[in-house]
């Protein structure tokens, strides 16, 4: 993972040398959100507070609970003197303005945390879920572990100023694709326009819902020491993008940059199609079957996001575990087909065998057997040299 990261970088800085795009943002990172490949990126690893950005992981966990069946949107949550005052109306931050022991279902709670970015919406849940904050910090660190995010850090549920609150906008990145992918229904949330609570209504603080076609979400975020950031999210001809921007001077600057790296991936990529859907992508060697090699397909069409009127080199690789040992079920998992555009990887798609294979007979087995006894020799005579 982090050779595909590296290249990618030099991908973008070259796209910078050949003039077509840079951006003014610290840190920024464009993704093709069905393939999840890094159209662009500037500093995407590196590490910032990611302000109210942070209350997607915070969301996600949500999310993740409602699935489960472990909550419901009809849940009721008691506003603490706690959360009422540190991220409530008296704090003077961003606020759902939720009075204090006032009892909100986790539907409403969703909406102030996302459309009105409330700081109290999200102490409110963490203090519910797991009786504090820093339990509830904890558990989105785990979270995020499991989701692939490595880097990240968190200590409280709101993205309010802490050292300790820390991701970068390649991770960012990921998780926002995750919730598109994963919680479609409750992702519609982020495009709601307003959302009034306790007879106050808010606007959606997203610049892009009002500004660019396509878009739908996400969330934008500001403190001092992170900056102004955010997430968005649009589509156009669906096709489906996503940007990060993070660390820049004023509001205007974030929509500005969010905006203008979005046009620029809509107006200078397509996508492509490399593989057809169940269309032999190559094969694989097999051990001990009927046959000495199996087709590998890959469910879906394989799709990579390239420039238009541009000479991008695609070469795919297949990526594996082998010989396969026989028996082989047709459709069963073997590996992935990794598609580079240039230097950078575009796409990578799980591989699965196309046939059956049955066991081979004893005399087959036992070629195959001394086949890779020489091979596995021949190895260990070339690390020794």
């Amino acid at each position: 993972m982090a050779h595909a990261a590296n290249q990618s970088v030099q991908g973008a800085k070259k796209v910078v040398e050949e003039g077509g795009f840079d951006t003014d943002a610290p840190t920024a990172i464009l993704i093709e959100a069905s393939s999840g490949a890094v159209l662009f990126e500037k500093n995407a690893d590196e590490l910032r507070a990611p302000s109210s950005m942070m209350k997607l992981m915070t969301v996600e966990v949500v999310f993740d609970a409602l699935t489960r069946g472990d909550i419901k949107l009809t849940d009721e949550y008691r506003t603490s003197e706690n959360a009422w005052r540190k991220g409530g109306a008296p704090a003077g931050a961003s606020t759902m303005f939720a009075a204090l022991n006032s009892r909100i279902p986790v539907a409403d709670l969703l909406r102030g945390a996302i459309i009105q970015s409330g700081n109290d919406s999200c102490m409110i849940m963490a203090e519910a879920m797991e009786g504090n904050e820093a339990a509830f910090a904890e558990r989105m660190t785990k979270r995020a572990r499991a989701l692939g995010m490595l880097k990240s850090t968190f200590a409280n549920s709101s993205g309010l100023p802490d050292p300790n609150n820390k991701m970068t906008v390649r991770e960012l990145g990921i998780l926002a694709r995750h919730i598109i992918r994963t919680y479609p229904d409750f992702y519609k949330i982020f495009g709601e326009r307003e959302f009034t609570w306790n007879k106050i209504r808010q606007q959606n603080r997203n610049p892009l819902l009002a500004t660019l076609e396509g878009a739908d979400g996400f969330k934008t975020g500001f403190t001092k020491d992170g900056g102004y950031g955010m997430v968005g999210s649009a589509v156009q001809n669906d096709t489906r993008l996503i940007v990060v921007v993070n660390g820049l001077e004023d509001s205007d600057d974030r929509a500005s940059a969010a905006k203008k790296l979005l046009e620029w991936g809509f107006r200078n990529f397509e996508v492509r199609s490399v593989f057809a859907g169940d269309q032999p992508v190559g094969y694989a060697k097999v051990f001990g079957g009927d046959k000495g090699s199996v087709a590998l397909v890959s469910k879906e069409p394989v799709k990579v996001m390239v420039q238009k009127n541009g000479n991008d080199k695609l070469i795919a690789r297949i990526v594996y575990k082998g010989p396969v040992h026989a028996p082989v079920q047709a459709g069963q998992p073997v590996g992935v087909v990794k598609v580079w555009r240039g230097q950078q990887v575009a796409v990578e798609a799980p591989i699965y065998a196309a046939d059956a294979i049955g066991t081979g007979t004893t005399m087959q087995r036992a070629v195959d057997g001394a086949s890779e006894l020489a091979i596995g020799l021949f190895r260990a005579g070339a690390e020794k040299l």
